[in-house]
């Protein structure tokens, strides 16, 4: 999915007791009385889910379309749900789980447009500057995503998602901005592995010349406040 299908500010979300009681509700409607388990092959439980995720994408949109996308799962970042098979239970939890599944990836949508709000480049920066900026950026969302995956199994699918809809967030072709991310990262992060600092500066610099041209500087004096900004981001 393109960050245009996913950026908060293009598709509001309002979330209140009212909206999470009718959620609530029609989620319950959905668990069956007796669970499949392993015996039938969770097809009750994986019908429930089926039904829930159709539910988010009528009511939300798109961009709720990973609401179960969980930590281990190729990279996902949401920790209430992890499967229908393991997530489907009684009514009231199931609900529960699935609600704060959603929630979670919500936030995690708004954490990102904040994120790139904060370390994209000014629009009128030179090419050294911007080179600064992107670095900068990979490097943080880098560690952002591999806080929120713990470094499981397809974690760098995340990182290379961040990275792509950080450049297309700055008005960068979607295609244009996979094949510099690909190019940048080339392989070198690896799942149930968390690489060191300096591959994922290496990665940053990469990612930075191939977009500008220009290795980016470090630690000038003059760019000092700027510098501690992104730190304490």
């Amino acid at each position: 999915m393109t960050w245009h299908e996913l950026a908060p500010e293009r598709h509001p979300f309002v979330w209140d007791e009212a909206e999470e009681a009718y959620v609530t509700d029609r989620i319950k409607e959905y668990v069956p009385p007796v669970l499949s388990r392993m015996e039938g092959w969770w097809a009750g439980e994986r019908w429930c889910e089926r039904h829930v995720d159709a539910l988010f994408l009528e009511r939300y949109g798109l961009w709720a379309r990973h609401w179960n996308w969980s930590v281990g799962e190729a990279g996902g970042v949401v920790g209430s749900w992890c499967c229908g098979a393991c997530s489907v239970s009684t009514p009231e939890v199931t609900a529960s789980r699935a609600v704060a599944a959603l929630l979670e990836w919500r936030d995690w949508l708004e954490e990102l447009a904040a994120r790139f709000a904060a370390l994209a480049p000014p629009p009128q920066a030179s090419p050294e500057d911007r080179s600064w900026h992107l670095e900068r950026a990979s490097a943080r969302l880098v560690t952002r995503v591999l806080d929120r995956t713990g470094a499981e199994s397809g974690w760098y699918g995340q990182c290379s998602l961040a990275l792509e809809w950080f450049l297309t967030s700055t008005g960068m072709d979607p295609a244009e901005a996979r094949a510099a991310v690909a190019d940048a990262i080339g392989g070198r992060f690896k799942s149930w592995a968390a690489p060191r600092t300096t591959l994922i500066d290496s990665v940053g610099e990469d990612l930075a010349f191939g977009l500008t041209g220009q290795l980016p500087y470090r630690d000038h004096r003059e760019h000092s406040d700027l510098e501690e900004h992104h730190d304490r981001g």
